[in-house]
Parts: C-alpha cells; structure tokens; sequence
C-alpha cells in the first residue's frame, strides 16, 4: 500500500516538475523571441508602406533594402477630428509614440476611439481610432510633402480589409494603394492585392475642383479621371473598397488633416 502511495506521489512530483521546466522554456522563449517578432512587424509594416507608395518593388528590391528606403519617410501622429500633428508634449502626455503606436489596438480602446454609426461608418467598421499615424516624405524644396501615405480599412465581402492609400503632395493625387490583409475571395474580390489591379490607381483624383469626394470604383470605369474599374464578379468587394475611401478622405477620416496639413 505505501509503496503505491509513493509511485503516486512521485509521478505527482515529476508531472509538477516537467511542468515548471516546460512553463520557464515558454515564458523564456517568449521574452526572447518578441523583440524579433516586433522587428518583423515594423519590417513588414514599412514594406507595405513602400509598396503602397510605389517605392519598393518585390521582384527588385529585398527586405535588405526596407530599411534605408523607408527612412525617407516620417512618422507622424494625427488628431483625426481636429485635423492636425499632435504636438511633442501631446504625445509625451499619451504616452504615445508614432514609431510604435498600434492603430488598431487603439481602435478596440473605448478610451482611445469613438464608435460610428448610421451614414457615419460607411466603411463599416464600427470604430475609429481618435489618432493615426501618416508617413511623409518632405518636399526637396523644403516646403510641403513629396508623398503622404495614410492607413485605410473597410469592409468587403467576407471581413475588414486593411492597407495603405499613398497621395502626392498635392494630398488628392493618387500615388499608389496596398492592400496587406483582407479575407477576400482569391481569384475575384481577392484581385484586390493584384498589381495588375492596383496599377490603374496611379494619378487618379480623389476630390473634384469643389473639393467633395469625386472617386469611384465602377465597371468600366477605369478611363475615368476619378474612376478606377470595379473588380469582375467581386461586387460588393468593389463596393468596399470605395465605401472605404469615402470615409477615409471624408470628414470623419483625413479630410481635415489633409486640408490644414498638406492642401493648404
């Protein structure tokens, strides 16, 4: 009897030990494995952002060169509803950083965001973060932007699809969209990602001489100065994505950022 006391007590002793040793390996290859995992999403983060500006090109550039290319950029952090830069002690009082800052986490904050409703969520996407982060390219003439790159999201078919709409200084010609994750269907609203697609993006108007949102994503459409031609078979993806322009070039996104500054 007390020898099988002892066989169960220690079985229970060496269960409780592999789990500590195997609890310790966990915690320790997750502290030392973030720091590559962070270095990878800003990694992958900035490729999309030169992708999207028409900067890198995958079939000649390499993740070597993200590095050097994307430092042309600048990071900064925009107050979507008054439509200008946060300030240094604004961010410090934050304790924000536009390096860092995680849009999408701030958007699922009800502390950081604002729920939309009714014509205001056009794009569908419930919530919206009261900051972003732009990425701008200084203007050679030391005065207004050579490119501004901002984040965009919207609903599609089957869920958010998320990615970066690149302007020119003037903040209304298009320079290029990218697109790093949706849930489309491959081979039609997944044609979103194809660079075939993305191409006929480059130097169309988003805003008409009245300054209201003229783009459009319509069949046929892709002759037009505003008009982009809406994806084959992929209507309600088509739909999303210029659901997801309106709103983001509209009041409740960057309009008024890119009036106060980058237009004026």
């Amino acid at each position: 009897m007390s020898s099988n006391v002892n066989s169960v007590k220690n079985t229970l002793k060496v269960a409780f030990g592999l789990c500590a040793v195997c609890s310790i390996v966990i915690s320790s290859a997750a502290v030392i494995l973030k720091p590559m995992q962070t270095a990878n999403e800003i990694l992958d983060r900035n490729k999309n952002i030169l992708v999207a500006a028409g900067l890198f090109d995958p079939s000649v550039h390499t993740n070597a060169d993200v590095a050097g290319m994307f430092s042309e950029f600048t990071p900064r952090l925009v107050n979507l509803d008054e439509g200008r830069y946060l300030t240094d002690e604004e961010q410090q009082s934050l304790g924000l950083d536009p390096q860092t800052y995680d849009q999408q986490s701030a958007k699922n904050d009800p502390a950081m965001s604002e729920a939309l409703t009714g014509t205001d969520d056009v794009a569908s996407i419930r919530r919206r973060a009261a900051y972003a982060t732009v990425y701008v390219i200084d203007n050679e003439q030391g005065e207004g932007y050579q490119t501004v790159v901002i984040p965009v999201s919207g609903y599609g078919l089957w869920g958010i699809m998320y990615g970066y709409l690149a302007l020119e200084g003037d903040g209304n010609t298009v320079r290029g969209i990218g697109f790093y994750d949706h849930q489309e269907t491959p081979g039609l609203g997944g044609e979103i990602s194809n660079p075939r697609w993305q191409e006929q993006w480059l130097g169309k108007q988003i805003y008409n001489e009245d300054m209201d949102i003229a783009f459009r994503v319509s069949k046929g459409g892709g002759q037009g100065e505003y008009q982009v031609d809406a994806l084959a078979g992929a209507t309600l993806t088509s739909r999303g994505v210029e659901n997801m322009i309106e709103f983001w070039l509209g009041e409740r996104g960057f309009a008024p950022f890119l009036r106060n500054e980058v237009q004026s």
